[in-house]
């Protein structure tokens, strides 16, 4: 598989020798949609939390008598029938949402998606990306320079001082290393900024 590699203003400068296994892989819809749901749902900390009808704080009187009013029977004021009652099945502050993925089945959704990435041409190669000072404007103007329209995740072998702090206050950019990508961030943005060594520790990773 041959990555097209740009320059500093967003022209092809040349190719990158990359994995097939990991950049020209079949698309698996069912495979990616069950590792972004896993990983969002093991994102979630499950501390919701609602009330039963036993822990609602109202009278237990009978609000009326049973028979010759006319209304419908009633016992408590706490029915889930009832606004401001207790709920029917409530959520508890200890519930689970963890869904396991295994490890070849992670890898295999990281590599589908980045090949459908390659294949809508939304994922670049760079050689590298450094910023001389923590400048946002100077870093703006850099990734305008790429011609990248949208939201842009840059992805790199090791995150450098100054392009974290010029990228951080940049609304549509988002720079991690490669460690930290996760299926999500892949799929969410626009346009998937690599550079060169940031291929190989996806090769290393995912391969």
């Amino acid at each position: 598989m041959e990555l097209k590699l740009i320059d500093e203003q967003g022209q092809p400068a040349s190719t990158l020798a990359a994995s097939d296994a990991l950049f020209a892989r079949d698309y698996n819809e069912a495979l990616v949609h069950q590792v972004v749901t896993a990983y969002q749902a093991n994102g979630r900390q499950g501390t919701r939390a609602q009330k039963s009808r036993g822990e609602i704080n109202k009278s237990h009187k009978k609000p009326w008598k049973q028979k010759g009013t006319g209304r419908a029977r009633a016992g408590q004021a706490n029915s889930p029938l009832w606004r401001g009652g207790g709920r029917i099945f409530p959520s508890s502050p200890d519930e689970n949402f963890t869904q396991k993925v295994n490890r070849k089945m992670y890898r295999a959704g990281m590599a589908s998606i980045l090949s459908q990435l390659v294949r809508e041409e939304r994922l670049k190669v760079i050689e590298s990306i450094a910023a001389d000072t923590p400048k946002t404007g100077q870093f703006a103007k850099k990734m305008k320079g790429l011609g990248l329209e949208g939201t842009v995740l840059v992805v790199t072998d090791r995150l450098d001082e100054n392009v974290f702090l010029a990228s951080r206050n940049l609304p549509n950019v988002l720079v991690l290393e490669a460690r930290e990508v996760d299926p999500v961030s892949l799929v969410r943005f626009n346009n998937v900024l690599l550079t060169k060594a940031a291929v190989g520790q996806f090769e290393e990773m995912l391969g």
